[in-house]
């Protein structure tokens, strides 16, 4: 693909065989330009955003071993994961987020990691 960094045994003899090498070189830096245009298209989609909040639901029992973790794109969609962890089990919600906000009501670690994911630039 990038002949022109390599030491090549057919070196260009004349100008027609150096015009064509350019030309080479035109149509993979277009097809090059082409990719990444879609690839930064596409990568507003990807999470870009990750915030996280440790807690502890209950008074005096255990450590901060539950979390909300909000995973968000670059307009601000994605989702928020709470963990409420207790001696007896596990509980764990999934909300949906568009644009930083949610149609679910939100506890404050919620809130709180969502606002870290969405500082992030």
């Amino acid at each position: 693909m990038f002949r022109f960094l390599q030491k090549s045994k057919n070196q260009p003899n004349n100008l027609k065989e150096v015009l064509d090498c350019l030309k080479e070189l035109q149509s993979n830096f277009e097809q090059l330009s082409s990719e990444l245009k879609e690839l930064k298209k596409e990568s507003q989609f990807f999470i870009q955003k990750v915030g996280i909040v440790r807690f502890n639901p209950f008074k005096d029992v255990g450590g901060n071993q539950s979390f909300s973790i909000a995973l968000l794109n670059n307009k601000d969609d994605g989702v928020v994961i709470t963990s409420l962890y207790n001696r007896e089990g596990n509980r764990i919600y999934g909300k949906p987020i568009r644009n930083g906000k949610s149609p679910y009501s939100l506890s404050k670690e919620e809130e709180k990691a969502i606002e870290k994911a969405r500082s992030l630039k």
